[in-house]
């Protein structure tokens, strides 16, 4: 098996060789061919040829062709995970990297989807009012930059490292230029080969780096450019700091690991639930992935009074994990990456136990291959020994940490200077709080576990793609993930200024004061595809009278004093009775409904409802029904219809043409025609 670059549209063959090895008995599983590339030449191709196709497509388009590819890639998984056992993964890690990576990618689909225009770019957010009048206003909007996205991964995650990085870049609209570590780089070139192979993803937006190091890639960066980094703290600084990316201002994003802790509540003992899920916590996180995760727990924060019990416990359940051949059922901790990966696991460990004791050593089990034992160390002294919270060793192992109150608990792990996650076993809510705050400043993530959650829990150790993953101080100061968050990082924040007309003009979407232009007939007779942004229906008047006051309380049973007490009414400030809000807007839905069948399937909810100022008995109300967005949705399998959905900015105004009533309106609307992403 080779492992090639793929630059420019080509696979490039021919270069430097050097032997990939298997982390399971050392002998050789792949041959990688380091080219001599023209990096300056793969940016301006990206920029060039992919850049402009990309930012034409809408975001939803964007993001469907990752659905459609992340399908393409789960057809496939069974050969990934043939390869993945190479890595020293066994089924249970492989799954993590392989259908976690597609089913992230997947997530940031979907909730890209779900949460951004259906434009080329992203209208944030509400207007701004900047004037009196409402002539000048305000609206952010997010755009594509016009540079690429270089993606260098670690080596634990082939997978999962690639396309939670590739997939909201893709879907904001900038290319990516993919450099996987060596170490399990094959398993990362086999999905990449699918990748292109699917034909998802246009030409020039996807290219991939098989080397060692990335070359003067980063010397042909601008600021419309970004760097997203995994690896090590040490390795991140150094390429956050290189001349050129310091020079332009690059984006760069840097996850590093970090010495991660989870927390035994000082409430809880032995014999309660949250005690054997804290165990079985830490121990997972040792030997899951051999401990190679930047999320493991490194540092585990036991009250000082439970540290043996928790040590025994440990050892009870270490003793029981089976370590060798990751292929083999019964397995459940493989090898490190590489021998390489075990010289610097020894090293680190080295280090940590000359200033902690060993409390408990596994056997290898296997002499060949890049296997370790799994350690638990205990630290005596750990205010003072600034080691554990410092230095990292990165495979099976954690430290026993003691403390004596939960105030020193929570100086403990903010002692790290900034981790990824932490975590709190605990059945006590108030302590819960109290830690929590206390340590969300030093955390990207903070997981709280008790006997009602843990069922369900996704893990300590484990990033969900509609969460925010990164953290502060060590751990990079970064941020990905966080399902639509993570597509806005490559896209550029713009505040607009203008009148109303001219930013609903640029931005595609109605903006409140904009000049709307009467439909030529009802709009819900009207297909999705005739729907124009901006055009508006006027209604009829209605006079809101006591009866109507009255029939509305009866059927509701809101009998309200300021809607029925006369006297009570006086003393409000509203100074006399005033009609139900909720009659006004059943009233406003009356009056722009049109009752026969037609495009308009449904109405599903609505928001921002605002009821502005008071209608009272005897008020004439009249309503404007605008346009104000669109976005097309998949016809699936058990949708009768081809349908899209439509937003309505809904206006309730008095006879003095006082707003008394806004809200929007969601409605779905039968597309006219089939589109190429509908279920056949």
């Amino acid at each position: 098996m080779k492992v090639t670059s793929y630059s420019q549209g080509h696979w490039i063959t021919e270069g430097t060789e050097k032997e990939l090895k298997s982390a399971v008995d050392g002998k050789s599983i792949a041959t990688m061919i380091e080219a001599d590339l023209d990096y300056k030449a793969m940016c301006e191709y990206a920029r060039e040829k992919a850049g402009p196709v990309l930012r034409e497509l809408s975001i939803h388009k964007r993001a469907f062709k990752i659905k459609f590819m992340a399908q393409y890639l789960m057809e496939r998984k069974e050969k990934y995970y043939e390869l993945s056992t190479q890595t020293g993964a066994t089924k249970r890690d492989s799954w993590i990297d392989i259908e976690g990576g597609i089913i992230t990618a997947f997530g940031i689909s979907s909730q890209s989807r779900k949460s951004l225009s259906d434009l080329p770019w992203h209208v944030e957010g509400g207007q701004v009012t900047l004037s009196r009048n409402g002539t000048f206003t305000g609206q952010h909007i997010c755009v594509p930059r016009q540079g690429v996205a270089v993606q260098i991964n670690a080596f634990n995650f082939p997978i999962w490292g690639m396309l939670e990085k590739l997939a909201p870049a893709f879907i904001a609209g900038v290319p990516s230029i993919i450099k996987p570590s060596p170490l399990g780089s094959y398993l990362a070139h086999e999905v990449f080969k699918d990748i292109i192979e699917s034909g998802f993803l246009p030409e020039g937006s996807v290219q991939f780096i098989a080397a060692d190091k990335p070359g003067d890639l980063l010397d042909h960066l601008t600021s419309q450019d970004s760097v997203a980094f995994t690896g090590s703290a040490e390795t991140g600084k150094k390429l956050k700091s290189h001349p050129n990316i310091v020079a332009n201002n690059v984006h760069f994003n840097l996850e590093a690991d970090s010495l991660n802790c989870s927390i035994l509540g000082e409430d809880v003992t032995p014999d309660m639930d949250e005690f054997g899920l804290f165990v079985k916590e830490v121990a997972n996180e040792m030997t899951v992935k051999t401990g190679q995760k930047c999320t493991a727990i490194r540092r585990t924060i036991v009250p000082e009074k439970l540290v043996d019990v928790v040590i025994e416990e440990l050892k009870n359940r270490l003793d029981k994990t089976s370590i060798g051949d990751p292929a083999a059922e019964d397995t459940r901790m493989g090898p490190l990456a590489s021998s390489e990966q075990v010289v610097r696991f020894d090293e680190q460990l080295q280090k940590l136990t000359e200033v902690t004791e060993t409390v408990y050593a596994s056997g290898n089990g296997k002499a060949n291959g890049a296997f370790s034992s799994a350690r638990v160390l205990l630290c005596h002294k750990p205010m003072q020994v600034d080691e554990v919270h410092r230095l990292e060793a990165f495979g099976p192992m954690t430290t026993i940490i003691p403390y004596n109150s939960t105030d020193e608990a929570i100086s403990l792990a903010n002692k790290a200077d900034g981790s990824l996650v932490g975590s709190l076993f605990t059945a006590d809510d108030d302590l819960a709080k109290k830690v929590t705050l206390g340590c969300a400043p030093y955390h990207g993530r903070f997981m709280v576990i008790n006997r009602h959650s843990a069922g369900e829990s996704t893990g300590h150790g484990s990033p969900i793609a509609s969460l925010v993953h990164g953290g502060p101080g060590r751990a990079g100061g970064g941020e990905e993930l966080g399902g639509a968050r993570s597509v806005l990082h490559h896209m550029q924040r713009v505040a607009l200024q203008g009148s109303p007309t001219t930013l609903m003009n640029i931005t595609g979407q109605h903006i409140k004061g904009a000049d709307t232009k009467e439909s030529d007939r009802h709009p819900f007779r009207k297909y999705f595809e005739e729907l124009e942004i901006g055009e508006h229906l006027t209604t009829h008047r209605r006079t809101l009278t006591e009866a109507d006051i009255v029939n509305f309380g009866t059927l509701s049973g809101d009998h309200f004093y300021a809607h029925f007490d006369d006297v009570a009414a006086k003393e409000s400030i509203f100074g006399k009775r005033v009609a139900h809000g909720y009659l006004v807007l059943s009233a406003a839905a009356g009056m722009f409904v049109d009752p026969a069948p037609g495009p308009v399937m449904l109405n599903y909810g609505l928001e921002e409802l605002r009821f502005l100022a008071p209608v009272f008995p005897g008020d004439t109300i009249r309503v404007k029904l605008i346009v104000k967005k669109k976005t097309v949705r998949q016809q699936r399998e058990t949708d009768p219809k081809p349908f899209g959905m439509v937003w309505f900015d809904v206006e309730v105004r008095n006879q003095e043409s006082d707003l008394v009533a806004e809200y929007t309106i969601l409605t779905l609307v039968e597309r006219e025609h089939k589109l190429d992403m509908d279920v056949k």
